[in-house]
């Protein structure tokens, strides 16, 4: 299961946002009073985008992938920000004129949870639930914002993560185009890179582009982050991003041109320093590669999925599929 992604636009998407939270949290195993929390939860929160913003967007997704059994809300909207959201947690406290519990209650509900809030540009977000609350959570936390192409019933970016001892591994793919057929190439890539037992990037790389041959063709990139080495290994095949973000300096990761399943005809990484407060980012071009965390200030000490969440906000490209993951060390 993907989960979705809701534009919320009118009173009846609170209904359907509880009916997908619903199933999203059954198919994570959760208990069934967290169940029930999931569900206020998507209520509230599609019901406070109406309400402070006219409309806005709502990913409710599953996150097991990440390394805990739960599900996740990234709600985004482009209103008028909060200028102070302290003051909206306190129970009675409306601006609109409500009962005032929306946010607090949202926040009481949710093991992890998080906002982002710039006046004038609009708020983003997140709320995580888990199966078990006492659960250890994996040592780096990551996030991620994906959508398919306005119009289509599958999105042809995918994503995928692998844990490991002493290293953490991300790959992005774009299948070419959207729709149907790049839903597949992007697909068999991710198969490919879950059902390997390789490390390094190159070599992953090489095999997606060996498992995509008969499809369309992808583009892909594999990040490996080496905690003790304090570097990450990136290798690339077309338009992916990546970026490791450090408070003194920011590195674009190289990619080679060339389509997975198509034509590859060099496969190298490259490496990058990365220290205990960077932070990695990689997305599909359905993101403008010309963001910059600078432009909001603080964001870049927040959670990965409310960072996940600006980005796409703010540099997602009109008519395409559209993935960011992010990642850091969990504080």
């Amino acid at each position: 299961m993907t989960g979705e992604f809701l534009e919320i636009d009118d009173p009846s998407r609170a209904a359907e946002s509880r009916r997908i939270a619903t199933k999203v949290a059954e198919w994570e195993k959760l208990p069934a009073a967290r169940v029930a929390d999931a569900a206020i939860v998507a209520t509230e929160l599609a019901t406070n985008l109406l309400k402070h913003a006219q409309r806005g967007m709502l990913q409710i997704a599953p996150i097991s992938a990440l390394g805990s059994p739960g599900i996740e809300f990234v709600a985004i909207d482009r209103g008028p920000g909060l200028a102070n959201v302290g003051d909206y947690f306190i129970d009675g406290y409306s601006s609109k004129g409500t009962s005032g519990t929306g946010l607090g209650a949202i926040r009481r509900l949710s093991d992890e949870f998080d906002i982002y809030s710039q006046p004038g540009k609009g708020s983003v977000l997140l709320a995580r639930i888990f199966a078990a609350s006492g659960d250890a959570r994996p040592a780096f936390n990551l996030g991620f914002t994906a959508r398919q192409s306005p119009g289509e019933s599958v999105s042809g970016d995918s994503w995928a993560v692998r844990f490991g001892q002493d290293s953490l591994l991300i790959m992005v793919a774009d299948g070419l185009g959207h729709g149907t057929l790049a839903c597949e190439a992007s697909s068999a890539a991710e198969a490919a890179f879950r059902a390997s037992k390789e490390e390094m990037p190159v070599e992953l790389v090489q095999i997606m582009h060996r498992a995509l041959r008969g499809t369309r063709g992808a583009a892909v990139a594999v990040s490996r982050i080496e905690f003790r080495e304090k570097q990450v290994r990136f290798a690339g095949l077309g338009n992916i991003s990546g970026v490791v973000v450090a408070p003194a300096i920011t590195h674009s990761m190289v990619s080679h041109y060339g389509t997975a399943g198509v034509e590859a005809r060099h496969i190298r990484d490259f490496v990058y320093p990365w220290t205990d407060d960077s932070l990695i980012v990689m997305h599909s071009d359905g993101l403008s590669a010309h963001w910059n965390l600078s432009t909001s200030p603080g964001l870049m000490q927040r959670h990965p999925s409310a960072i996940s969440g600006v980005l796409y906000r703010d540099a997602v490209r009109g008519r395409d599929d559209a993935c960011v993951i992010v990642g850091r060390k969990r504080c």
